[in-house]
């Protein structure tokens, strides 16, 4: 999957033409826009889209990819972070070029490339036509634009699922399921962790690795230095009982969690995983997948352009 140089999208001559994936069950549910305000703002910004709307169960990435393939040179992710991750996974590797409606509850991606969240504001962004090259991560070859993990992470992400549909979706509500499910004391892994060569025995209930150090300055983790460096920052937490996995569920949430005590740091360009079990479920930006192991990570530059408000200006996001 090989970046490749895109072509300009438009000239004076040319409306810049999109084809939109919009996921309208995104977010928080309040101030989403429907169909005919996206229909308006494209058309108020100049831009001919063709707005296809998501529906549950969609192949995200094979959609995307077939509208790399025919043609398209720009496709638009409309949706929170998973539903950007399924775009941009079809879309790597191709000539075609990504734009990004934020519609989610955190938003990562979009914020860290100062997209704004609102949907007129960011179609705006769209219409100024500025690519950014940027990095992807990848685990076995699916992408992630934020971050992967395998351990508890995936297991919170279910509970979400349910929290959500009782109550809504809300950061409150997200974070109340990393308690639910911390308070269970999930399995431990047994992993091999070899990066550079050098292979390490791991017991842990939690492998995080990040490539967007936006997310982990809003989190207060350490680790941007990592990804300045062209390295994703893995976080692995230590091997500890209950209550110990519970204090570092509330310092994570709060922000406070420490380098060495709640977590360990190693940056890598890329790390191989193995594992006794056949396969795990492995989170990838806010989605669950079930992947068999032995597992592959690795930061793979110059793999996706987006169209941000600054264009190439800046590196690290």
């Amino acid at each position: 999957m090989q970046a490749n140089t895109a072509p300009d999208l438009q000239t004076d001559a040319t409306p810049l033409k999109a084809h939109v994936l919009v996921n309208l069950k995104s977010g928080r549910g309040s101030g989403q826009p429907d169909m005919q305000d996206l229909e308006r703002a494209f058309r108020e910004n100049g831009i001919d889209a063709h707005i296809i709307r998501l529906s549950p169960g969609d192949d995200i990435p094979a959609r995307a990819a077939q509208l790399a393939r025919d043609g398209a040179e720009l496709v638009v992710a409309a949706g929170g972070d998973g539903t950007i991750c399924g775009v941009a996974s079809g879309l790597v590797g191709t000539q075609t070029v990504m734009g990004v409606i934020p519609l989610g509850t955190f938003n990562y991606f979009g914020r860290s490339l100062n997209i704004p969240e609102t949907a007129p504001a960011a179609i705006e962004v769209i219409a100024r036509n500025r690519p950014k090259e940027l990095p992807v991560g990848l685990i076995n070859d699916r992408v992630f634009l934020n971050n992967a993990s395998l351990g508890i992470y995936p297991q919170i992400l279910r509970t979400r699922e349910t929290v959500y549909a009782r109550w809504g979706r809300s950061r409150v509500a997200a974070y109340w399921s990393v308690l639910k499910t911390m308070v269970r004391l999930p399995r431990r892994l047994k992993l091999q962790v070899t990066i550079d060569g050098e292979t390490r025995e791991i017991k842990t209930s939690l492998l995080f690795a990040v490539s967007n150090a936006f997310q982990l300055e809003q989190m207060g983790l350490e680790g941007t230095e990592c990804i300045e460096a062209g390295q994703l920052a893995v976080l692995i937490a230590p091997n500890r009982g209950r209550m110990g996995l519970l204090k570092n569920g509330i310092a994570l949430m709060l922000g406070l969690a420490q380098r060495d005590q709640d977590f360990d740091l190693l940056c890598a360009q890329s790390l191989h995983i193995t594992c006794k079990r056949k396969s795990l479920l492995i989170a990838r930006d806010g989605e669950r997948t079930r992947i068999r192991g032995p597992f592959d990570l690795e930061l793979r530059q110059g793999a996706l352009k987006v169209l941000t408000p600054g264009g190439e200006d800046g590196v690290v996001r």
